[in-house]
């Protein structure tokens, strides 16, 4: 063999191995990632503060899948989700499930997660809050209405000074309307001892604009409510990120 076909053999080894190496750095797990890189030991040694939303949604995953690593799983989901942890809020189990590494269980696991943070805000938000603008008011219950893809009704039930007693769903509908019975609303008011409520309802549509169902119902409750004495106080409307209030409106 001659020195130049060798030469040519020894140049076509490196670049197949260095080739190599690459791909396999490339789909490394996690696990052979260096210890500070890797989304457990981080959050131990570095506190949780210091992880991307990718390296939390690779914990919840625990494990990629034959082509991705947990992280780069974790951020194919985000990418496809506009980056947005309230974006990937609103996805349904088999949404999660369409992504390729993702089963049932990884599937519940992030839905769970995502709800104990819904629950952990709705606390924080409404222990002893006191309302006095539809701003607090969309505040108080639109972590329960802004993800859903169908219709649900719920109502602010509040004291005399106007503070927070309970939130209630009252009904739950399909995605173009709900059907609500006044009866259902008197029913813990009276129990709560509530003076004052506030009716709320999503358009998972997006679309802010009361129909005149709205309408309707909205006066309907206004004058069952005013022969107990208490008062309603406004109906809003919850979008996507947004909001109708009916008595900003001069609606109601």
């Amino acid at each position: 063999m001659s020195s130049t076909s060798l030469l040519n053999l020894i140049i076509l080894f490196i670049f197949r191995f260095t080739y190599l190496e690459e791909i396999t750095h490339k789909h490394l797990t996690i696990k052979a990632w260096a210890e500070d890189d890797r989304p457990r030991e981080k959050l131990v040694t570095k506190g949780k503060q210091s992880l991307s939303d990718a390296e939390l949604l690779a914990i919840l995953l625990a494990s990629g899948n034959k082509n991705e690593t947990a992280v780069q799983l974790a951020q194919r989901i985000l990418n496809g989700n506009q980056n947005s942890i309230n974006q990937l809020a609103k996805l349904q189990l088999n949404d999660l499930k369409k992504y390729k590494g993702v089963g049932e269980a990884k599937a519940v696991t992030i839905a769970a997660a995502l709800e104990i943070g819904r629950r952990r805000l709705d606390e924080t938000i409404i222990d002893k809050m006191k309302v006095t603008s539809s701003k607090m008011a969309y505040d108080v219950i639109k972590s329960k209405l802004s993800d859903l893809p169908h219709e649900e009704f719920w109502v602010i039930f509040m004291n005399r000074n106007n503070t927070v007693i309970k939130t209630e769903c009252i009904s739950k509908g399909g995605v173009s309307g709900t059907v609500v019975d006044v009866r259902l609303i008197l029913k813990p008011a009276i129990e709560c001892l509530a003076s004052g409520i506030i009716l709320s309802h999503n358009h998972p549509s997006g679309n802010l604009k009361p129909s005149n169902e709205d309408i309707h119902l909205t006066k309907k409750v206004k004058d069952a409510v005013k022969l107990l004495d208490i008062i309603m106080q406004d109906h809003l409307i919850i979008g996507d990120q947004a909001y109708f209030s009916f008595a900003d409106e001069g609606v109601l």
